[in-house]
């Protein structure tokens, strides 16, 4: 099994970012505008994306463990074939002025293309979740990065 890891600094509590990582209003800041669902444990939050009108897919995730201003843990259980069953999570911790968010996307059956792909777009949304909490603006889906013309 292989892993995505990501690290930021983000110049904000975890408390702050505990809620934009677990509260539909936080989550559609930085990841994408079109989620629903409510997170709580045990629900499913549902997160669509699309690039110029086109519908690009659908994932949603179960939220397994939420832990306030320390980790939000979900599990993928549906979406594109190679996430489902992994687990997406996020662990806060303070240094200084800083919160330092540990993203691991793990579970991955082996580094398929689509898994650089992946990599990539967190790292996008990573930046997206820091904009938000730093600026007040993230850049959620379908304003991101776009890496290639079918992202």
């Amino acid at each position: 099994m292989v892993d995505i890891l990501n690290r930021v600094g983000i110049k904000s509590s975890p408390d702050e970012v505990f809620k934009a990582l677990s509260t539909r209003e936080g989550l559609a800041g930085w990841w994408t505008t079109q989620t629903q669902g409510e997170g709580q444990v045990g629900s499913v939050i549902a997160f669509r994306f699309t690039s110029d009108g086109a519908e690009l897919g659908a994932i949603h995730m179960k939220v397994l463990e939420l832990q306030p201003a320390k980790r939000v843990l979900w599990q993928v259980v549906d979406g594109p074939e190679d996430w489902i069953g992994t687990t997406v999570s996020w662990d806060l911790k303070q240094e200084g002025d800083y919160c330092v968010v540990l993203l691991k996307h793990q579970g991955w059956k082996e580094p398929v293309e689509f898994m650089y792909h992946c990599t990539t777009k967190w790292a996008v949304y990573m930046v997206s979740l820091k904009s938000l909490l730093e600026t007040g603006k993230g850049m959620p889906n379908p304003h991101d990065i776009r890496l290639h013309d079918k992202d």
